[in-house]
């Protein structure tokens, strides 16, 4: 598969500051891509160095092999959609979204069809004579995809476009980002802090963070198999717990869990010592005896489930996640109950 994007240690500093630290990655073509993590990561940063907004300090970025360091950003095959639409405001919708083909110089009659084009892709045709101010705010974001998509690039750049959008919008948008991105095969690069937003749209996720690739991998990859504590911990939710690994053998190790509960467990290159196991909350299932012992502290009715807080023999806490459905019993607060973990479901990690 070819490559779009190669990020060879790129370096970005503002005075003393070094907002990216040697980042590496490769992002195919055809691929959506996702760069996640909390604000003040570099996720941005990255983006806007691969648009030309921002110099590279040190390293290179190239572009379908060719380094665009020295590329003006009007001259990368790069489009971008930021967060706020910037549509012009006195332009009708398919003005707005010629407007990047009559910069090129397209001829009126061929950037109207393109245009036409576009906003049929996005199911606006019918809205095509109006001024941004009588569309609602997914229509405003439709049609700066259609814009940014007019001149056909060849990459794709999204700065968290669906953070203004109210929740059902965004899901609904997720659906046809993901739907647009296979229909054009354009290389899609997504930035976003909105975990459900990587998991559900992305062929593949960079999740960084202070200005460094913690893992690169499938949405699966990553939240079945986080390799340390902060990926472990900002995608979705899990139950970070302290043990003491007592010994390592052909890939297994044998932790002790609060409580003094032993279990065996994957171990990727950690040592005998302490450590933090991962679990799930929807990996562990309510039974008599199991592998801890915890009290239920609170339920919390979450529609679709139930989430129960309860806290292990040494006091941690602990969540987990019950099926709503009346063929599950739900325990009542201060009942003590018994966990058991899924088989593989307990993640050893790297601190």
């Amino acid at each position: 598969m070819t490559d779009a994007v190669e990020i060879r240690n790129a370096v970005k500093r503002y005075g003393n500051v070094t907002a990216l630290h040697g980042v590496s990655l490769t992002i195919r073509d055809n691929e959506f891509f996702t760069l996640l993590g909390p604000s003040g990561c570099g996720k941005t940063t990255l983006l806007r160095m691969i648009a030309g907004f921002e110099d590279v300090t040190e390293g290179e970025i190239r572009l379908f092999g060719q380094n665009i360091a020295n590329l003006e950003p009007n001259h990368r095959p790069v489009n971008t959609v930021f967060q706020h639409y910037a549509l012009f405001p006195h332009m009708s919708v398919i003005d707005n979204v010629a407007f990047g083909l009559k910069m090129q110089k397209v001829a009126q009659d061929a950037r109207r069809k393109r245009a036409a084009e576009m906003l049929e892709m996005v199911h606006l045709s019918a809205f095509a004579d109006r001024l941004p101010a009588q569309l609602s705010g997914g229509q405003q974001q439709r049609v700066a995809l259609a814009r940014a998509l007019a001149p056909s690039p060849k990459v794709l750049l999204l700065d968290e476009p669906l953070s203004a959008l109210d929740l059902k919008l965004r899901q609904a948008m997720r659906v046809e980002l993901k739907q647009l991105q296979e229909d054009t095969g354009i290389t899609f690069i997504f930035v976003t802090h909105d975990q459900e937003e990587a998991l559900t749209m992305s062929d593949r996720i960079a999740v960084m963070s202070a200005g460094h690739v913690q893992q690169i991998g499938t949405a699966q990859e990553i939240y079945e198999a986080p390799v340390n504590r902060f990926v472990a911990d900002f995608i979705g939710e899990t139950n970070l717990l302290p043990v003491e690994v007592l010994s390592v053998r052909d890939g297994r190790a044998e932790v002790t869990l609060p409580g003094g509960h032993r279990l065996q467990v994957a171990a990727a290159g950690q040592g005998i010592g302490k450590h933090h196991l991962s679990i799930r909350p929807e990996r562990m299932a309510l039974t008599e005896a199991g592998d801890l012992q915890a009290v239920v502290d609170r339920v919390v009715y979450l529609g679709t489930d139930r989430q129960v807080i309860a806290r292990l023999e040494d006091g941690t806490p602990l969540h987990l996640r019950l099926q709503n459905s009346d063929r599950v019993a739900v325990p009542a607060p201060g009942k003590r109950v018994g966990l058991a973990v899924e088989a593989g479901a307990a993640r050893l990690l790297a601190d």
